[in-house]
C-alpha cells in the first residue's frame, strides 16, 4: 500500500485529501463491503458518494456492462444506439420528464439546466432574463459556472471573477428567494436535499412555494437530484417525496451504478429548447454506461425495491436518533431516506476516522456533521452494526 501512495503523490495532481495514516488502498467490493489490500472488510457507508447506490459490483449492472462491452463500446452520437433510447424511455415514462439530454456528470448535467434555462428565460421574459437564484449552502458541481451556482464560498475563493448571474437565497426560506425574482431571473435552481452542505432537507412548503413562485413569474425550477436522486429518498427522485414537479432535475452519480453518466430530465416547454448546436456530449450516452443505467432503473423499478428503501430510511433514522438521545455532543439527526447526517461537537473527520478503525466508512462534511450514504441494499443487521459502531466512537 505504501508504495502506491508514494506513486500517487508523484503522478497524481493532490486535489484529493487522501491522508496516508487514513485513506484506504481499497481492492474490490461486493454489496455493502470492501476490502483493502490487506483483506480487511469494511462496511461501506459512503457508496462512492452516493454512486454506488446497489452496493459493489450488483450483479445486473456488471452483467449489463459485460454483454454491452463485447458488442459495441462507443461510437459518436451522430448515430443510434439502443441503450441509450431505452434509458431515456425509461426516465422519461418515470419521471416528470418528456425528454432528457445526456451527458458524463453532475456538473455537466447542471451546466446543460443553466445554458437550457437561460435560452428559455431569454425567450419567454426578454434577453435580459439570464439570472438564476440557487441556495446558500449549496453545491452544483466545481466547473467555473457550476462553483458560483454553489452557495459555499470555500468553492469559489481563487477562482474569481466567476460567472455572472448567480443569486443566493437562504434554503427553506420563501420569502428570502421571493425577494430576489426580478425582470433578470430565468430560474430558481435547488437540491431537495443539501447533500454536501450537510444532509439538509427541504421542507415540503419550501419546495411547493418555490413552484407557484416560478410559475406566476415564467420561471424554471430546477432540482439538482445528483445525489439524493435515484431511490436514495425513497422514492425515484426525491421531488417525488414532496409531490413537486420541477421543469428540470438533473441525475449523476447512482444512475450509472459505479460508471460516469449525467442526464438533464426536461418538460413541457423547456424539452425543445435545446436544438442541434446549441449543446452536446462526445461521451453523452455512452452504449456501456447507458447499459449499465438501465440495469440500474429496471432494479430500483422492480416490485418493492423502493418501498423498502423507504422502509429502512426509517429504521436507519429511528437508530440513529435513539443513539442521539443516549450519547452525549449529538447535536442534530437530519435527512431523507437513507442520506443520514449526524452533526456532532467534535471533530467529524477525527469520528470517521475512528469508525474506520473499527470497520465502517462514513465521511465528514462541514466539520461537524457525518454523513451516511449506506447501499439502498442494506439490511437492518448492516444499519445496527453501523450504528454501534458509530456510538462506540463517540463515546471514546
Amino acid at each position: 500500500m505504501m508504495e502506491t501512495k508514494i506513486r500517487e503523490r508523484q503522478y497524481i495532481i493532490n486535489t484529493y485529501n487522501r491522508r496516508p495514516d487514513f485513506t484506504l488502498h481499497i481492492k474490490r467490493g461486493e454489496g455493502v463491503y470492501v476490502w483493502d489490500e490487506k483483506g480487511n472488510r469494511y462496511l461501506d457507508f459512503v457508496t462512492g458518494l452516493a454512486v454506488n447506490n446497489l452496493g459493489h459490483c450488483h450483479p445486473a449492472v456488471v452483467a449489463a456492462i459485460c454483454n454491452q462491452a463485447k458488442k459495441l463500446m462507443h461510437t459518436s452520437n451522430l448515430y443510434y444506439t439502443e441503450p441509450q433510447v431505452k434509458l431515456a424511455e425509461l426516465l422519461v415514462q418515470h419521471t416528470p420528464a418528456d425528454k432528457v439530454f445526456f451527458c458524463n456528470s453532475g456538473a455537466e448535467a447542471n451546466e446543460a439546466a443553466i445554458k437550457l434555462a437561460r435560452k428559455l428565460g431569454k425567450k419567454r421574459r426578454g434577453e435580459q432574463a439570464h439570472a438564476v437564484i440557487t441556495a446558500e449552502n449549496s453545491f452544483h458541481g466545481r466547473t467555473l459556472a457550476t462553483i458560483t451556482a454553489t452557495g459555499q464560498p470555500k468553492y469559489r475563493k481563487g477562482f474569481e471573477p466567476l460567472m455572472p448571474g448567480f443569486r443566493y437565497g437562504r434554503f427553506n426560506d420563501l420569502e428570502s428567494f421571493a425577494g430576489l425574482v426580478d425582470d433578470e431571473t430565468c430560474a430558481v435552481m435547488v437540491e431537495p436535499v443539501q447533500g454536501e452542505g450537510g444532509v439538509y432537507p427541504a421542507t415540503a412548503g419550501f419546495l411547493q412555494g418555490l413552484r407557484q413562485l416560478c410559475d406566476e413569474h415564467g420561471l424554471l425550477l430546477i432540482f439538482d437530484e445528483v445525489q439524493c436522486g435515484m431511490g436514495r429518498s425513497g422514492k425515484l427522485l426525491a421531488g417525488q417525496v414532496y409531490g413537486v414537479e420541477p421543469d428540470l432535475f438533473t441525475l449523476a452519480k447512482a444512475l450509472g451504478g459505479g460508471l460516469p453518466i449525467g442526464a438533464l430530465g426536461a418538460k413541457g416547454e423547456a424539452a425543445d429548447v435545446l436544438v442541434p448546436g446549441d449543446h452536446a456530449s462526445t461521451f453523452g450516452g455512452n452504449p456501456v454506461t447507458c447499459a449499465a443505467a438501465v440495469a440500474v432503473m429496471e432494479t430500483l423499478l422492480e416490485s418493492g425495491f423502493l418501498s423498502r428503501v423507504e422502509k429502512m430510511g426509517e429504521y436507519l433514522a429511528d437508530k440513529l436518533r435513539q443513539m442521539g438521545t443516549a450519547v452525549p455532543g449529538i447535536r442534530e439527526v437530519r435527512g431523507l431516506g437513507l442520506m443520514m447526517g449526524v452533526e456532532i461537537e467534535g471533530d467529524a473527520a477525527a469520528a470517521a476516522a475512528g469508525c474506520q478503525e473499527k470497520g465502517l466508512l462514513i465521511n465528514a462534511i462541514g466539520g461537524r456533521t457525518l454523513r451516511l450514504l449506506p447501499p439502498l441494499t442494506v439490511e437492518e443487521e448492516h444499519i445496527d452494526a453501523a450504528v454501534q459502531v458509530i456510538q462506540d466512537v463517540l463515546k471514546s
